[in-house]
């Protein structure tokens, strides 16, 4: 078997260029994982103005609702419409208004309306850890909640 020896300093044809193949790989890698963490911030800043816009459209019905209670839904959807929101349900219980909202974001690649955020909101204070986020609603089988403070019986 002959034996090869290469001088010191000499390369191989084989390994020519494979350093730019790893930094190309590199950058792509890097690139990716941008573009995964841009859409990531993207989509949660798209859930924030959601919930913002459905806490402002709760808060504006809740004012008018015991004067006025056909309004309130209303208000809701002017409220939500103004924050670059689309006010997908809204009810009220007992002066309580509780509204849903959806925001339509741009995903970078994606195109411009290919996601969508929606948020849940109801005036008042947040419930307790552990329960459910919403109250049990009236009706059959389900236990009676008082309403708001101020509510005229």
């Amino acid at each position: 078997m002959a034996c090869r020896t290469r001088a010191k300093g000499v390369r191989s044809a084989r390994e020519g260029g494979s350093a730019t193949i790893w930094a190309v790989a590199l950058m792509t890698a890097i690139w990716v994982t941008a573009m995964a963490v841009v859409q990531v911030g993207v989509a949660r800043v798209a859930r924030h103005r959601a919930q913002s816009a459905a806490d402002l459209g709760a808060l504006g019905a809740a004012r008018v609702a015991l004067a006025a209670p056909d309004e309130a839904c209303d208000r809701a959807k002017a409220i939500t419409a103004a924050n670059g929101a689309s006010l997908r349900s809204c009810s009220l219980s007992g002066g309580v208004a509780e509204v849903v909202v959806a925001v339509r974001f741009a995903v970078p690649l994606l195109g411009p309306t290919a996601g969508r955020a929606a948020a849940p909101a109801r005036p008042g204070p947040p419930p307790p850890r552990g329960s459910p986020p919403h109250p049990p609603r009236r009706g059959a089988g389900a236990a009676a909640r008082p309403g708001p403070v101020g509510a005229l019986a």
